[in-house]
Formats: C-alpha cells, sequence, structure tokens
C-alpha cells in the first residue's frame, strides 16, 4: 500500500533580533521564528554562548561572519548584550587588540578617548588611570568581574598581572557604576575580560627594543571533557627611557573553568612582581625615589541554576606588597606597606513576566599593615615586615564594606530601562547605611539609531594614602568624608554597513572631592576636599573598510574619537598646585588607521593629540627658584607594523615617532622615539 509524505520546511527559531541589514537570517531564506533572548541563556564568560538551544546556536555559529552582530554579552548585574543594554560600553575587542601591537594594557587604553593614562615611565611602568576627567582613585579596575583597586593607593591598581594576549576584549564604562559594579566605580569602571580557550594549544614570545629592553613570555591551553584550563607567564626587563626609570617586570597567570548541566565553576590566579626606580614619583625635590610591588591575585566562582533562579557566587582574595624608598638604595623615608582584601558576593537574577530583576550582596574586607600608614600599634603587636626581620609593620587600619543591590530590566516596545539601587555601609565612616540609585534608558524606535539617557549616583572611600601619609613633601587628612558623584548622560549611536557614529554628553556633580593640593609655592602637599562639576563631550567615528566594495581592500579600517572636558571647582580657597583632579584632559583626540601593505604584511598609525589643563613644578638651576609651568599640548605618532601567518607572527612597534619631548605627570619628561621587536610562535 503506497503512503503519502509531506515534506515540510524546517523552521529556524531565533531568540533575539536584529535591525542591521547583515544580520544571519536575512539571507536564509526560509521561515524564522522571532522570539526575545531570556536572561537565562546568557553568561558574561564567553561570546559565543548565544543561546540555549542548541539548534540555534548551532546556526548561529555557522552563519554569523565574525564580529559582524552585536552579540557580546556584556557585564554587569543582569548579563546583556551590548545591543540590549540600556547603558553605553565602549568595546575593546580581541580583533583591535591584535591590531594594535601594544605590549601592554596600559597602552591599550590610550587609544579610549573617554581614558586618561598617566605614566612617569614606559611599557606600562608607574601608571595611573582616570575617566572623563577623574582621578586614578575614582575608576573601578576589574579582571573578570573581580575588583583590583589597591585600597592603599590607585598609583598601584594598575599592576596587572595578565599580559596583553591574556585578553579577550576590555570594557570601558564612563560614568557613575555603584549599582553595577560597586563602591569604588565613582567616576566609571574598566572590566578586563580574559580568554580561556576551548583547545590544546601552546605559544611563546620574544621582545627586543630600545634601552635595553627585553622580554620573554608564553601560555599554554589545555581543555578535556568539561575543562578549560590557561596559564601564561612573561618578563620583561628595561634600562628606561628616562632617568631613574629602569624596571624588571613579572607576570603569571592561572585561569580555568568546569561546566557540567546547569552549573559551571570559574577560578583565576594571578601574580604580578615590578621593581622600579621612582623618578619624581612623590616630589621633584627627590629625583632618585624607588619602588618595588608585588601582588597575589585568587578567586573562585560558580554560576548555577534553581528553577528560573540564576545564582553567581564569588570569592576573592588579593594580597599586596609595596617597598618604598624616598631616596634610592637608603634608609631615608622608607616604607613598608601590606594590603589585604577578601571579597564574598552573590548575585541572583530571574526573568519573570515583567522583565528580569537581579538582586543580592558583597562583603568586602580592606586591611593595610604599614610602617606609615594608619593608626599606631602597641608595640607587643609589631608584625615583622616579610623578608626584613630587622623591620616591623607598626601601625595597621582596617574596614569593612557592605552593600547590597537591587535592580530590574525591561522591554517595552523599543525601549530598554533599567532602574536600582545600592545600599552601602562601611566601618570606617558610620552605621548607617547610604543609598545610590541610577536609572538607564534606551529607545530604538529609529532604524539603526539608538538614544539613551541615564542618571546614576556613587561613591568612593578614601585611600590610605589619602587618609595617612606623611612625607617631607606630602600631609594626609585623617578627616576625609567619602567622595559622592551623580551622573547623568544623554547620548545616540547610529551604525549602517560599514559606518558607526556615537556622540554622548555627561554631566558629573561631586560633593567632597579629593585631591592633594600646594596652596603656595614652598608648601608641601596636603590631602583635602571640595565640590567639583565636570562636563564632557564625547564623539567617535568607525569605518570598516572591509564590509564595503567600494573602497580599495588596501584599507581595512579607521577609528577616530574625541573628549572634550572642563571642569568647575567650588572652592574659596586658592590652590597654587593640584597634583591630580584639577590636572584633567581638557581635550583628547585619537586617530587609528589599519591597512594592508602586502598579503599577510599589515601596518596601524595612531595619533594621539592631548591638551591637559594643571602644571609642574621645575626648579631653575642657577637660581633654586621653583617655578610653576603649564602643561603644553602634544601630540604623538605611532607605528605598528606586523607579518602574520596562522603558526608564527612578527611585529615592529615604534612609538612617538617624531621623537618629541613633552610633559605629562609632573616634571618627568616623558620617553623620545623608542622601538620594541618581537615575534609569537604558536606550537600545537
Amino acid at each position: 500500500m503506497n503512503q503519502t509524505t509531506t515534506n515540510r520546511r524546517s523552521v529556524l527559531t531565533f531568540k533575539r533580533f536584529s535591525y542591521k541589514p547583515y544580520s544571519v537570517f536575512c539571507s536564509l531564506k526560509r521561515e524564522i521564528h522571532i522570539g526575545c533572548l531570556s536572561v537565562v541563556t546568557l553568561t558574561a564568560a564567553h561570546n559565543g554562548v548565544l543561546a540555549s538551544r542548541s539548534d540555534s546556536l548551532q546556526i548561529l555559529q555557522q552563519k554569523q561572519p565574525e564580529g559582524e552582530l552585536s552579540e557580546i554579552v556584556v557585564s554587569g548585574r543582569i548579563p546583556v548584550t551590548l545591543e540590549q543594554s540600556a547603558n553605553k560600553v565602549e568595546i575593546i575587542s580581541r580583533d583591535e587588540i591584535e591590531k594594535a601591537r601594544v605590549q601592554t594594557i596600559n597602552d591599550l587604553l590610550k587609544l579610549c578617548a573617554s581614558v586618561d593614562v598617566r605614566q612617569r615611565g614606559a611599557w606600562g611602568v608607574q601608571t595611573d588611570i582616570g575617566i572623563g576627567g577623574g582621578t586614578n582613585e575614582q575608576v573601578s579596575i576589574l579582571i573578570n568581574g573581580i575588583c583590583v583597586n589597591n585600597p592603599q593607593t590607585g598609583h598601584l591598581t594598575a599592576d596587572f598581572p595578565v599580559a596583553i594576549r591574556d585578553i579577550e576584549r576590555i570594557e570601558v564604562y564612563d560614568g557613575a557604576s555603584a549599582r553595577c559594579f560597586g563602591s569604588q566605580a565613582l567616576n566609571g569602571a574598566i572590566n578586563i575580560i580574559t580568554r580561556c580557550e576551548k583547545k590544546d594549544n601552546a605559544g611563546i614570545s620574544c621582545e627586543l627594543g630600545s634601552y635595553g629592553t627585553a622580554g620573554i613570555g608564553g601560555f599554554g591551553n589545555l581543555s578535556t571533557s568539561g575543562y578549560s584550563q590557561r596559564l601564561s607567564a612573561e618578563y620583561m626587563r628595561s634600562d628606561g627611557a628616562t632617568t631613574n626609570s629602569d624596571f624588571q617586570r613579572v607576570k603569571a597567570f592561572y585561569q580555568g573553568n568546569y561546566k557540567v548541566d546547569n552549573a559551571s565553576l570559574k577560578w583565576q590566579a594571578g601574580y604580578n612582581y615590578q621593581r622600579y626606580g621612582a623618578n619624581t614619583f612623590y616630589s621633584a625635590n627627590y629625583p632618585n625615589q624607588w619602588e618595588r610591588n608585588n601582588r597575589v591575585l585568587l578567586s573562585l566562582g560558580g554560576h548555577s541554576q534553581l528553577g528560573k533562579l540564576k545564582l553567581e557566587p564569588v570569592l576573592s582574595m588579593i594580597r599586596s606588597y609595596d617597598h618604598f624608598q624616598l631616596i634610592r638604595g637608603t634608609h631615608t623615608t622608607e616604607n613598608f606597606h601590606r594590603n589585604d582584601v577578601f571579597t564574598s558576593a552573590v548575585n541572583a537574577y530571574t526573568h519573570w513576566a515583567l522583565g528580569r530583576t537581579a538582586f543580592g550582596g558583597e562583603l568586602r574586607h580592606e586591611g593595610i599593615l604599614s610602617s606609615n600608614l594608619g593608626k599606631p600599634l602597641d608595640e607587643s603587636r609589631y608584625v615583622k615586615v616579610e623578608g626584613h626581620p630587622d623591620i616591623s609593620y607598626t601601625r595597621r587600619d582596617i574596614r569593612n564594606n557592605a552593600s547590597f543591590f537591587l535592580e530590574h530590566l525591561a522591554y517595552i516596545h523599543d525601549f530598554t530601562m533599567s532602574a536600582g539601587v545600592m545600599a552601602n555601609r562601611n566601618s570606617s565612616v558610620d552605621d548607617r547605611f547610604r543609598f545610590y540609585p541610577g536609572v538607564d534608558i534606551s529607545w530604538r524606535g529609529i532604524k539603526r539609531v539608538k538614544l539613551y539617557v541615564s542618571y546614576n549616583r556613587s561613591l568612593r572611600l578614601p585611600s590610605f594614602t589619602d587618609l595617612y601619609y606623611k612625607s617631607p613633601t606630602q600631609e594626609g587628612n585623617v578627616g576625609l568624608k567619602p567622595e559622592e558623584m551623580s551622573t547623568s548622560k544623554i547620548g545616540a549611536d547610529y551604525a549602517y554597513k560599514a559606518l558607526s557614529f556615537s556622540l554622548q554628553g555627561i554631566y558629573r556633580h561631586g560633593t567632597d572631592m579629593i585631591d592633594w593640593v600646594m596652596y603656595h609655592a614652598n608648601d608641601i602637599y596636603h590631602s583635602t576636599q571640595f565640590k567639583l562639576d565636570n562636563y564632557e563631550l564625547l564623539a567617535h567615528v568607525n569605518i570598516d573598510f572591509t564590509r564595503t566594495r567600494y573602497i580599495d581592500p588596501f584599507l581595512q579600517s579607521l577609528k577616530i574619537s574625541y573628549m572634550f572636558n572642563h571642569q568647575k571647582r567650588f572652592n574659596s580657597t586658592e590652590v597654587f598646585k593640584s597634583n591630580y583632579a584639577l590636572e584633567y584632559l581638557r581635550n583628547k583626540l585619537t586617530l587609528n588607521l589599519n591597512h594592508r601593505i602586502y598579503g599577510p604584511l599589515n601596518a596601524s598609525w595612531y595619533w594621539i593629540w592631548q591638551d591637559r589643563m594643571g602644571g609642574y613644578l621645575m626648579t631653575e638651576n642657577h637660581s633654586g627658584t621653583v617655578q610653576l609651568k603649564t602643561y603644553s599640548p602634544y601630540s604623538l605618532v605611532n607605528l605598528k607594523i606586523s607579518y602574520s601567518q596562522p603558526r608564527y607572527s612578527a611585529f615592529i612597534s615604534m612609538e612617538n615617532m617624531t621623537n618629541h619631548t613633552y610633559y605629562d605627570f609632573g616634571s618627568i619628561p616623558q620617553p623620545g622615539f623608542t622601538f620594541l621587536v618581537g615575534f609569537d610562535v604558536s606550537l600545537k
């Protein structure tokens, strides 16, 4: 008996919709069902996890042109894709990192218009990082969501244990972000996401350059059923491009994850060590300063599903050591410090009829043992300094921070709205909770256009240096209050084919803002506070020439960014010199052009122009008179040439090709022309 068989066309089910004309389903010519992407399908670990169903995930992986869809899952209390996010997030992708061919994270962040990177030496040594006109103390820096801010001083926060080759992407959040990233995200946050590839491979690298600079590094990935692990390490040294700027640096980083069914574990361990000549670090009167730092980072996190509820607990520990000499090789004003930070937190979120809701809390303990910072200890409670049995820590301070948050995210037609509040209490302030609310709203009612507005409040606790530090040139202030900031933001994004454009304006109102100031030419620096308003304008233009047929493929990409800042200080007391808060970037313009030279040989050009407010102190040789000189605008031209093959690559990096002498932090002349050549070899 014959039986009739009906052939039906298969139905593809996608979990999100994009207005972009290059979206994957435009070319499939098949029946498509489009639904809403549930938060339970998202993780903040890797870009590839886009949908919970294996069939839709497989189709996306097969059809999606790499880097075209805005499917990066950005961090926060409720993980969402970049396109869904109601907040503005600047992403430095892996592709951009590889094209940049820089040697440090600090050099990579210089390419972001909103980020202020001030360094006293080359190749990432002695670097301060700020956002939107703020200081190095006012930004929260995270590695895979773990805050690595140093409670002793923001000068040590940027000593990262991870190398450039370890990074998958960097997320930059401009504006108060307390409800998303905790109590130290006063002016913004930078989250460094590392890579842990699901394959077995290894690689080595070597670098040689100006002023006796040499480096060597390597990595290895190991993947088995359910497990992925990565270990990397690098060593670098240099005689220094300027006086007393020699350094040695070691970094090591290990990470892993294990996933089974609806649960996963992630862990990481990092170590960094460096010692360096700290030319005029705290004062131009002492040019021969020296410092040594080392830090250990450990963290363990998990992800589990209980019905519709997702739980993400995390534990972390960071221990840092700092040894400082005001006069190198002597015991004059020699300081020893040990910092301990312990954090336990849990983030929970669920998807229900009215949207997505997240709640949780964090307990953070910060402590310091020091020869200079903190409250005096009884002699019976002195603690020996590790490696120096004849020296003891004579001072100590601790503080405990508790914060709880509640946040809700909803999609209503073309609107995305996120609102929440963080309640924060710190034992060093008082016994009551302070509340820091925020709301972000975006609208996509016009094709290819995203409009957004936001308002957020945040705080920052004074560092132990702000409170206690005393030296012949500085005096802390134990009466300092927490800094508080409110940020209002409005902006627009536009993207069509090869072109993308964004424009945003930010207004910040800060109370009890901390700065180190001199009131007259013969004064020392005092830690003080005042009100401060900041007005910021940001513009970005990106052109991806590889996605258009009308331009010679010789060109690959062009990126132009501009930031304008204006600050107004509210205080009747005149200041002779500010060391941080009033020495902000007034203008910053960056241009990055990538093009092919021949075959696998490519070039990346970077032009950076900066105009900084404030000035630096210079002593006249003939008279000994101290003068305050205004920072002059300057521009830098950098070129990276790289040759890439599947198993190996080589590069040459040339910085400050015009050999321009400039000042960006105090009276320290920055390096002239420097170069670095290197190669990478992949082993399978």
